[in-house]
C-alpha cells in the first residue's frame, strides 16, 4: 500500500503544511491502527480515504499524531491532489464525507477549491491570561470552533513566542474545544496578500501548524465583513515555510483555494 507527502497550500515544495495521504481502502481499518500509522508519519495530519461505488466520492478521515480530528482543511487538498494527480481519477469534482459533512474540492484554474461549511466566530472579551500568553495585546478576540486574536499589525504575528500550555487552558476555557488559538492581523501595505496569521494547536497536539484550512473558515467570513471584500489572500507566516490560501465568503459556507504539491512517495510495509 502507498502513501504520500503532499505540501498543500504549497507556491513549492517544501513550503505549506505537509499532510501524509494513504492510498484508498476498500473499508475503512480499525482505528488503533490508523492512529498508529499518523503516530508514525509525525505529520500535522494523514489523511485516510474510502472508496465508495461513485468513483467521485470517498470517505475521508483525519489523523494528527495523537487525536482523530473532525475538519482539516489542508490534508482534504492534499487528499484531492492526490486522487487527481497521483491517482488519475478523472471527474469534474471529488465529494468526500467526513465528520463534518459533505466536502466538495474540484479544479479551479492551476488550483484546488474546496467547499468548507463557514464557522463564523462572535466577538468576546478578552479572556484573562491571553495577553500574558501571547505576549502581545490583542485589539480583538473572537470565539469559534478555535479562539481568535486579532493584532495590531504583521510584525507582531510574525514575532509571537506563545506561552503554549497556557494558550490551551485559556482557548478551552473560552471555546469550548480543544483549545487551539488563531492569531491574525492585516498585511502591511505593498504585501501581496490581505492578512496574515498564524494557528498554535496545542490541543490538537501540534504546537504550530503551517497552513490550516479549518482556521480560514473562520478567517475568511471575519474579515470579509472588515473589509467588505469577499475575495480575500491569507498568508499564514508559519517560521521557515508559509503557507498561501484564499477565501471566499459564500454565506454558510466558505470557499478555499490553494496549490498542492507532492514530496514524496512511499510503500508502507504493514
Amino acid at each position: 500500500m502507498r502513501q504520500w507527502t503532499i505540501d498543500a497550500f504549497a507556491s513549492a515544495p517544501f513550503k505549506g503544511n505537509p499532510a501524509c495521504v494513504v492510498e484508498p481502502f476498500d473499508a475503512w481499518p480499525e482505528s488503533g491502527w490508523m492512529q498508529a500509522l499518523a503516530g508514525e508519519n509525525n505529520q500535522a495530519e494523514t489523511a485516510f480515504l474510502l472508496r465508495t461505488d461513485d468513483p467521485a466520492r470517498f470517505g475521508l478521515r483525519w489523523m494528527t499524531p495523537t487525536i482523530e480530528v473532525p475538519l482539516c482543511g489542508h490534508a482534504t487538498l492534499a487528499s484531492a491532489h492526490t486522487l487527481f494527480e497521483e491517482l488519475g481519477v478523472e471527474v469534474p469534482a471529488l465529494a468526500f464525507d467526513t465528520q463534518s459533512g459533505a466536502l466538495g474540492v474540484r479544479r479551479a484554474g492551476g488550483r484546488l477549491e474546496m467547499d468548507f461549511p463557514a464557522d463564523r466566530p462572535r466577538r468576546i472579551e478578552a479572556p484573562a491570561g491571553l495577553a500574558e500568553a501571547l505576549g502581545v495585546q490583542p485589539i480583538e478576540v473572537w470565539a469559534g470552533r478555535f479562539l481568535v486574536a486579532v493584532l495590531g499589525d504583521e510584525d507582531e504575528v510574525r514575532g509571537l513566542k506563545p506561552d503554549l500550555a497556557a494558550l490551551r487552558t485559556i482557548s478551552s476555557a473560552a471555546t469550548q474545544g480543544r483549545g487551539n488559538v488563531g492569531v491574525a492581523a492585516l498585511a502591511a501595505p505593498g504585501d501581496a496578500y490581505d492578512v496574515v496569521d498564524r494557528f498554535f494547536a496545542p490541543g490538537s497536539g501540534i504546537p504550530e501548524d503551517p497552513a490550516t484550512g479549518g482556521l480560514h473558515c473562520s478567517l475568511g467570513p471575519l474579515f470579509a465583513d472588515k473589509l467588505d471584500k469577499p475575495v480575500l489572500r491569507f498568508h499564514q507566516a508559519y517560521p521557515g515555510r508559509g503557507g498561501d490560501i484564499e477565501t471566499e465568503a459564500a454565506g454558510d459556507r466558505v470557499l478555499l483555494r490553494g496549490k498542492a504539491v507532492t514530496v514524496a512517495e512511499s510503500r508502507l510495509r504493514v
